[in-house]
């Protein structure tokens, strides 16, 4: 990718995006999907499967058209039985506040054969509709895309085991989506709901709070990626059939390891083809784990899938587990297992979920200001505190929250109550610019003794910290501390394009990483950008 996009993605392998032409990569795409694909043949497909949310039917009173999509993710033909697709109405991408549009021009709809453009198109385009029906309603008024109106999107943008979401620059804003072949298997990456959902959830996120867009820190970006997959968990309870497979799978214990919890499966079945230890044994990452909160600082910057390291997309699973033990906390508090309940518990949850990230501060420790912010939003009305046991224990032992934050909640400033604030929304013109850190350069190989970075110092920071190892709280961070550290991460990974700001023989330059950073000049000193969200997983 090197200095050309600014992107949210999901995962990354093969080669750096930098070295890919775009249109070179488009023909050479095509020829090899025809060549390594099996015969197209129409799905056998379950009707009546999805729930209100997935799409609008026309008010004509004509019935819609129908096509054939995935409840989740497709899943491993391997090692699990192979799953069904489901009929669901025409998708709208016009639908507003959260419209989009697929390149192209969109098939004529009907349920089409697995393996061929015009299924991976319907595939893409329903999975983001009933991403975009549900968050839709749980935005605040005047909530919209920072990249415009209309939130573009590639369903096949080339050969990758990728996906990504990107606010412009040398690539048009919007969502990218790939294919590769693995060992006589294509993987489409769009195909997948779970995935789908993820790089939606990254736009999403961004229209919420767009300051974490360039905050430089470890908790900034792991929070991202956590969001993408709590996205794709409430995005999926959605469907009336898939709600009725957790059930049975779960008998109502939602953070038992089941479909639900299970993200990109298909995937990570291909990342372990290139290397084992790049993804969990039965999926990409599994929400349903038992990740305790550690200072993001004191992590190695990578690990293989079953260890905790500072990468965003491994240290997020510390986020996603106590949100999937909230959510099945607050399920249990609903009585009786049933789908509607179920339904409604991931409603109030997406509901504490936005109002949470609306009264958390942008600051170092933002994992445990977020889980704060949740429970004080579910004190709130229209919770009225239902919820305070479920998110608290969850929190607290996951050592989100410490035992001492846990209990002073009470005397901290509330987040706002009902609907989010509209400021959360606020335009990318009106925000208050986050300050820049001055970090030593000299260590990095650089031309020039200082290196501007973003920091995380947006308000107040009481005293609201996760646990240590040891006992009581852990130490609150420092901006400083936490943007020098970010940044030798991203360096240690190779993450950084230099470009002529390296010394002569001391410069650090990985040709073959990619890179999510490059170092601008700007008014005489040197500055760390971010250009690129990235998991780090290379094949």
């Amino acid at each position: 990718m090197g200095a050309r996009r600014q992107t949210h993605a999901l995962h990354s392998g093969g080669h750096p995006m930098a070295s890919r032409s775009r249109s070179g990569s488009k023909k050479s795409a095509s020829k090899k999907v025809g060549a390594k694909r099996p015969q197209a043949k129409r799905p056998h497909v379950r009707k009546g499967a999805v729930g209100r949310a997935t799409s609008r039917v026309a008010r004509s009173g004509v019935a819609p058209s129908v096509v054939a999509c995935w409840e989740d993710d497709p899943g491993d033909p391997k090692t699990q039985p192979a799953r069904i697709p489901i009929e669901v109405p025409e998708p709208s991408q016009s639908v507003t506040p959260l419209a989009f549009k697929l390149r192209g021009a969109a098939p004529a709809p009907q349920v089409y054969p697995l393996g061929t453009h015009a299924f991976l198109y319907y595939a893409v385009a329903s999975a983001l509709r009933r991403t975009a029906s549900f968050w839709g309603g749980m935005l605040p008024r005047g909530t919209r895309w920072q990249v415009g109106a209309v939130l573009a999107v590639n369903a096949d943008a080339g050969v990758d085991l990728n996906a990504f979401y990107t606010r412009g620059g040398m690539e048009p804003a919007g969502l990218y989506f790939f294919h590769q072949a693995v060992r006589g298997r294509v993987f489409n990456s769009g195909e997948s709901p779970d995935i789908a959902s993820h790089e939606m959830g990254h736009a999403i996120l961004d229209a919420i709070q767009p300051d974490l867009f360039d905050t430089q820190t470890i908790e900034a970006a792991a929070f991202h990626e956590a969001f993408g997959d709590m996205c794709a968990i409430l995005s999926a309870l959605q469907v009336a059939s898939f709600r009725d497979q957790v059930l049975d799978d779960t008998g109502g214990a939602l953070n038992h390891s089941s479909r639900l919890s299970r993200l990109a499966e298909q995937l990570g079945a291909a990342l372990r083809m290139l290397r084992p230890d790049l993804a969990e044994p039965d999926c990409l990452r599994n929400a349903s784990n038992s990740f305790f909160y550690r200072d993001p600082q004191t992590l190695p910057p990578n690990a293989p899938a079953s260890q905790l390291s500072s990468e965003p997309h491994s240290f997020a699973r510390v986020f996603t587990g106590g949100f999937l033990d909230a959510l099945a906390g607050m399920f249990k508090l609903a009585g009786a297992a049933n789908s509607a309940r179920l339904q409604r518990a991931a409603e109030d949850m997406a509901r504490i979920l936005v109002a949470g990230i609306a009264g958390a501060p942008v600051v170092p420790d933002y994992f445990s200001r977020v889980a704060a912010s949740m429970i004080q939003a579910g004190d709130a009305a229209p919770f009225n505190g239902k919820y305070r046991d479920a998110l608290k224990s969850a929190f607290v032992r996951r050592g989100l929250l410490s035992l001492q934050a846990a209990a002073s909640l009470g005397a901290l400033p509330r987040a706002p109550r009902g609907r989010v604030a509209p400021s959360a929304a606020r335009s990318a013109a009106a925000r208050r610019a986050l300050p820049m850190l001055a970090i030593p350069a000299a260590h990095y190989g650089l031309a020039q003794p200082i290196l501007l970075v973003q920091s995380a110092a947006g308000g107040e920071r009481p005293s609201v910290t996760g646990a240590a190892l040891q006992l009581g709280p852990a130490e609150p961070r420092s901006a400083q501390s936490a943007a020098q550290a970010y940044t030798d991460d991203l360096f240690q990974r190779g993450h950084v394009e230099v470009g002529k700001h390296a010394r002569a023989q001391g410069g650090l330059v990985n040709p073959f990483a990619f890179k999510t950073h490059v170092v601008a000049e700007r008014g005489g000193s040197l500055v760390l950008e971010r250009i690129a969200f990235n998991c780090g997983f290379h094949g």
